[in-house]
């Protein structure tokens, strides 16, 4: 469990909240697809997994889901769904000429090949789970007509008599359920072969929220309405007579009476995005607390982290250090002048990127979205600000700033021909960290202390080099917690460009 206590107030989050193993393969089949796919689009036949959210910041990718397969073009892309799909389903897909790309999650495809061999041997084939569920109407078509669906208890009584018979569950099937409903067919069917079906992360993820649900004055399940394992994770949490509500987003919680629980737990299904979940707990966090009861100092380091005034700070500290560097003597012109800048350019960047940045729904997002006309204004003035500062240090400190800020400026424009794969400077893989990381280190360690003759220190390198890495190693651990709605979004960040794993090593 993960706790977060604030004053009498406990916030707890499970552990096996989020991405299964099976839905985060798929999202990374398509978005792996997306970044070389060009101006072409890709479908999914069906929702490539059951959370809207996801499926939404999917088709701004250009992954756009199918209904039917009427009127798909020969040679177009199509996407097997994490939930998989029937072996006539895909002799459809083969007729039409289109190219296949299977995301079925391992997991489903096992319970495929079960069924598929003891079909083929004359066994009945019974699966346990929900008959309208996409998995499990693949799952059908692998019985060759020998299959039933059984969704509860009672369904037992109206199977009709068998002398063999197979039983398998949806992967994402209560194990409870599952045990009963496998020990009432063996008191009918003479020859019963069953098989553990049901997901680890799955068994895992419900033994959690039993746990979360005894200790907790109220349960809050994350996640798409149309999700069967979601769905089923908030039945759990009512069974053990705990308030339960599932939400899809962090909106709906403004409905629930928070005041009255001071031990909250949050759980999420398998399709439910990391940002999401960790939006609904700042939200509870911050309504169940509210901003009287934070006090001034905590409600203004949120306003300046909602905000880019907590990186101006920072980067007037990084310039008073790049002094202490260089052995100057203090100036409180180079501060102002790195702070204004920082503030500027992180403002504007953000401006520029709100559309798709909204679609994360953070704190932050909410604010330059409800306020982005004054963001505006204030990144100019700033940039005026910094502009200014610099030509009172010096002419060519305000032509170099002058330099960078175009730079910075074509940074987010299209320079490169109409075709390529990338138009943009930041649609370069990694080049944000790294560009970030420069422009720090040139705005505040070499355009102030720049002079005629021009001459370079190995003071002004020492301090260029402390406060680049300083930058990078910050902008990257950043992405690295980020690094699932980054990869949703489109953003190649180093993280998503070389992977976890040979970020954390090169940040060691």
């Amino acid at each position: 469990m993960i706790k977060r206590f604030v004053k009498n107030i406990e916030i707890r989050r499970a552990e096996t909240a989020g991405f299964c193993m099976g839905v985060r393969r798929a999202v990374d089949m398509v978005l792996d697809m997306a970044q070389h796919k060009g101006d072409r689009k890709i479908y999914t036949f069906g929702p490539l997994i059951h959370n809207p959210q996801t499926v939404e910041l999917l088709k701004k990718r250009g992954i756009i889901p199918l209904k039917d397969l009427d009127g798909i073009e020969e040679g177009t892309t199509v996407v097997i769904r994490a939930h998989g799909i029937s072996p006539q389903e895909r002799d459809t897909l083969k007729r039409k000429g289109v190219m296949i790309v299977d995301a079925t999650c391992p997991k489903v495809g096992r319970v495929q090949s079960v069924i598929k061999k003891h079909a083929a041997q004359d066994y009945r084939i019974v699966i346990v789970g929900d008959a309208e569920h996409p998995e499990v109407n693949g799952l059908l078509g692998y019985a060759d007509g020998r299959g039933t669906v059984v969704s509860r208890l009672e369904d037992v009584d109206r199977l009709p008599a068998m002398e063999k018979v197979c039983v398998v569950a949806q992967t994402t099937q209560s194990l409870d359920e599952y045990r009963a409903i496998v020990e009432k067919i063996r008191g009918r069917v003479p020859e019963t072969v069953v098989f553990d079906t049901i997901c680890d992360s799955t068994e895992k993820r419900q033994a959690e929220i039993k746990e979360l649900a005894c200790a907790m004055d109220a349960v809050f399940i994350v996640g798409g309405r149309n999700s069967a394992n979601t769905h089923r994770l908030a039945q759990i949490s009512e069974s053990m007579g705990t308030p339960t509500f599932h939400i899809e987003t962090a909106e709906e919680i403004r409905e629930v009476p928070l005041q009255k629980y001071n031990r909250i737990g949050i759980s999420a299904g398998a399709s439910t995005p990391n940002w999401i979940i960790e939006r609904v707990v700042d939200t509870i966090q911050n309504a169940r607390l509210g901003a009287d009861a934070r006090g001034w100092l905590v409600n203004l380091w949120l306003a300046s982290v909602g905000t880019d005034f907590y990186a101006a700070i920072g980067a007037a500290c990084l310039a008073l250090a790049a002094q202490y560097l260089q052995g100057v003597s203090f100036s409180i012109l180079q501060l102002l002048m790195a702070a204004s800048y920082v503030f500027s350019v992180h403002t504007l960047n953000r401006f520029v990127d709100r559309e798709v940045s909204g679609l994360r729904g953070t704190f932050r997002e909410e604010a330059y979205a409800k306020h982005s006309r004054l963001y505006v204004v204030m990144a100019f003035l700033s940039m005026l600000m910094s502009l200014g500062l610099a030509y009172l240090i010096g002419l060519l400190p305000w032509l170099l700033l002058s330099l960078v800020s175009i730079v910075g400026a074509l940074y987010n424009m299209r320079v490169f021909p109409k075709g390529w794969r990338f138009r943009r400077l930041r649609d370069l893989p990694g080049t944000k960290n790294f560009f970030m990381a420069a422009a720090w280190a040139l705005v505040i360690a070499v355009v102030p202390y720049m002079d005629w003759p021009i001459e370079v220190s190995a003071d002004m390198i020492v301090a260029a080099l402390f406060i680049f890495s300083i930058v990078f190693v910050r902008s990257a651990l950043s992405d690295l917690i980020e690094i699932q709605s980054d990869r949703l979004l489109g953003r190649e960040t180093i993280p998503v460009v070389i992977g976890e794993d040979r970020t954390r090593k090169l940040l060691n």
